[in-house]
Parts: C-alpha cells; sequence; structure tokens
C-alpha cells in the first residue's frame, strides 16, 4: 500500500508566501491543515473490504478515499503545462484546484514535483492523488445463485456497474464480491449494462473466461431478457433485423436501416433480435428478448426502432411518449419491501462521521460526488443463458411491482414459459 505523507507535499506551500489557494473554489484551503497526517494512497492494487461501504437511505455508499491515478501522457497532451493539460482534459474540477494540486504535491510528474509553468512530455507518468467520492448504487445484495470451482453465478442488482469503470471502482459486482465474500479474482464473460438488473456470469480464472468468451463469439450461449415496454406489443415471434451503430461520445446506439434500394452504406454492424410479447395489459407488455448478436444497448435500440421501447429507459423513449413513469431509485428505496432483491441485516445505516474530509476535496463534505443523479433503473432483466454444458436461471426480477399494473400473473407464465426446474424461477 503506498504511504506519503502531507508535510512531505507541502513543502512546496512553505516556499509560496500565498500557498493557501482556494482548493476547491470555495475557500476550503489547500490541505494545509492535514500536514502532520499519515495519509494512506490506495491504487488498483488495493481490494475493497467490508468497511469500505456506508449504508444509508437504501443504498450503498462508498466511504470516500484517497487514490492515486495513474496515467501516461499522450502525444496529443505532449506541449503543455501541468495545470492547463488537467484543466482542459478533466473539467470535474475547477482550474484553481488544479493550481493548487501542483503547488501541494498531489499532482506529479515522474514521482516528482513541479512547477505549474511545467511543460509535460511524451511518455511521462502522471499520478493525481485525490480524496475519491464514488456514487450510491442500490443497497440490494448481490446475490450469489451458484458457486462452483471455476465459475460464479449471481444476480446482479440495477444501478451497480459489473467491473470498475469511470467513477465506480470498490462500487462495482466485481468489487462487492470481493469485499463481502472474498472472491478474487472474477472476470465477467459477458456485459449486462449498470441499469440492468439480472443473472451474471463470472469466471474464477482466465482460462474459464476464454473459454466462455469463445462459445459466445461462435453463437453457442442463448441469453434471454425480460422488459417491460410501452404499448400492446405484437403477438408472435418479432424478428428485428437492423444494423446498430454506437456513438462513443453520445453514449448511446441508433438504429440504421438503409433504403429500399440498399444505395446508402451502412455505419453500424449488423445486428439480430428476437422479441416474444409474454403478456399486455393494454398499456405496457412484458416480453422475452432473445439477442443474437452482442451490440451496445442493442436490445433497448431495437425495442425502440418496433415502437416499444423500454417503458422508463430515458435514453431511448422516443419524444412523444408519454408513459414516462418507470422507477426512479427514490422509488424504487422507498418501496424496497415490495421487491424480491435481498439486503443483508447486518448492512445498517451508518452516517458520515465514518469518513474524514479532506479540505482540499471538491466533493467534501457530500458522501457522493458533486452533480451525481441517480438514474432511473430499467424494467428490463436477464434472466437465462444456454450453453451445450450449462444452464442458468435468475431467480428473481428487480421491477417495481407497483408498476407493473396486473403484470405479476405474466412473470409466474414468464417461469412457466422458461420452464427450468433446475433453479425455481420463483
Amino acid at each position: 500500500m503506498k504511504r506519503k505523507r502531507e508535510e512531505e507535499k507541502s513543502k512546496a506551500n512553505d516556499s509560496n508566501s500565498n500557498g493557501n489557494g482556494n482548493g476547491n473554489g470555495n475557500g476550503n484551503g489547500n490541505g494545509n491543515s492535514s500536514n502532520n497526517m499519515e495519509i494512506v494512497w490506495q491504487t488498483p492494487a488495493n481490494p475493497p473490504v467490508k468497511e469500505d461501504y456506508i449504508f444509508r437511505d437504501g443504498r450503498r455508499n462508498v466511504k470516500p478515499y484517497y487514490f492515486e491515478f495513474i496515467s501516461h501522457v499522450k502525444n496529443r497532451w505532449a506541449g503543455k503545462t501541468i495545470v492547463d493539460l488537467f484543466a482542459e482534459e478533466f473539467k470535474g474540477r475547477p482550474y484553481d484546484y488544479y493550481v493548487s494540486a501542483v503547488k501541494c504535491g498531489r499532482i506529479q510528474v515522474d514521482e516528482e514535483m513541479v512547477p505549474v509553468s511545467y511543460t509535460v512530455k511524451s511518455s511521462q507518468k502522471i499520478s493525481h492523488f485525490l480524496h475519491r467520492h464514488e456514487p450510491p448504487v442500490m443497497a440490494w445484495d448481490v446475490s450469489i445463485l451458484q458457486k462452483e470451482p471455476d465459475v460464479l453465478t449471481v444476480c446482479k442488482p440495477p444501478s451497480v456497474p459489473v467491473h470498475p469503470c469511470g467513477q465506480y471502482r470498490k462500487n462495482t459486482v466485481v468489487g462487492i464480491l470481493q469485499a463481502e465474500h472474498d472472491f478474487a479474482p472474477l472476470f465477467p464473460v459477458h456485459r449486462l449494462d449498470r441499469l440492468v438488473s439480472g443473472l451474471l456470469i463470472l469466471a474464477r480464472n482466465a482460462s474459464k473466461a476464454d473459454l466462455f468468451r469463445q462459445q459466445i463469439e461462435a453463437g453457442k450461449v442463448i441469453k434471454r431478457y425480460i422488459a417491460r415496454v410501452n404499448g400492446v406489443f405484437p403477438e408472435g415471434e418479432q424478428v428485428v433485423d437492423v444494423n446498430i451503430n454506437y456513438n462513443a461520445s453520445a453514449g448511446r446506439s441508433t438504429a440504421e436501416s438503409g433504403d429500399s434500394l440498399g444505395d446508402t452504406p451502412l455505419k453500424g454492424k449488423a445486428a439480430c433480435t428476437k422479441f416474444t410479447r409474454i403478456s399486455t395489459n393494454g398499456t405496457h407488455s412484458i416480453v422475452l428478448c432473445e439477442p443474437i448478436t452482442g451490440r451496445t444497448h442493442q436490445i433497448r435500440v431495437h425495442l425502440q426502432y418496433t415502437g416499444y421501447p423500454i417503458a422508463n429507459d430515458m435514453l431511448y423513449l422516443c419524444e412523444h411518449v408519454t408513459h414516462r413513469e418507470g422507477m426512479s431509485a427514490d422509488r424504487a428505496a422507498a418501496y424496497s419491501h415490495h421487491s424480491p432483491p435481498p439486503v443483508s441485516s447486518d448492512k445498517s445505516e451508518s452516517s458520515s462521521e465514518d469518513f474524514s474530509i479532506d479540505p482540499m476535496c471538491t466533493n467534501c463534505p457530500n458522501l457522493a460526488p458533486k452533480g451525481c443523479i441517480f438514474s432511473r433503473l430499467l424494467t428490463i432483466a436477464f434472466v437465462t443463458v444456454d450453453t451445450k454444458d450449462m444452464k442458468r436461471a435468475c431467480g428473481y426480477i428487480v421491477f417495481d411491482t407497483l408498476d407493473l399494473d396486473g403484470h405479476m400473473n405474466a412473470l409466474i407464465l414468464i417461469g412457466q414459459h422458461l420452464a427450468y426446474n433446475f433453479l425455481p424461477f420463483f
């Protein structure tokens, strides 16, 4: 574990008569109050532990922690000053914060303090030591469905990313399983969007993960999802065979059907999904979804393309759709007693005194990052996977029962429709 003393990094402040800066742009200082405190700086090598989590209002929070972000200077960064580089590339913090961070050594180049006017060179190592806040997720357990020597099958709650990405590191399925069950290493073998719940298969070694991926790429894995969509979905099997083009900068995909003559080249990748209506109440429908290919947001985009988008999918709902009442995180927390996912009894509520306030941090004293908005949870769940050697099914679907409008019979029918007696569906 990497340790650094604030008094060592504050030498730059001692040489600057005005080194008290504004740190976070609101007068909280630049960290001099921590000069005599030893700080433990975590890196990706430090595993999550149970004590890292704070449970409050039905949500799982992560105690803010000191973390070292490491990157290397890209060619397009070379020639910029260290402060300008951070201000232009990482706009989540004000310019004055980066000035103070360089002065006190929280931003270093090749493990050395540099002046604010320092010009970076290609391939140099840059370290940013900061007080890291992760967004909260729902406090539901990551339920273990089956444990084998090489494979772990779990039910993923909505709102929880599968693996570390963006602002999430400990508040992930992989992180939670490591902290609460000491499962490590884990290798997710298929994707599941953060807002989607359901079956998740993780290999417990690299060779098993490679075998799964080969089966998926060869089309030997059948995956099924359940979604609640707007409108009365047509009866019978509906096949959507429409290309999908993913726009990384926008974070969303679009369907591309081309023109009738086929003269317009398509940018997207081939994508195909089968849909079967399970039930409808005249306003919404429960639909079984079987993706043949695996494109980003494929089911969500193809359902939007058919005119029956997922009922609370704000990213892909058409503007004219009025049924937007889906389950927000606040409602999910408020009505958690209606939802099947269990929460362990030892997850007691905690308060802010369980974590320290960092005077330089732009997020303190808040527990969550500033501007963090809890996204709506999608009414779609990954429920079954079939391979030649294995069958798995998820034991429950994370839908808000108050929003189902009489669809509970449909959910029972789903269990009968899938007919998996090796693991009860309900």
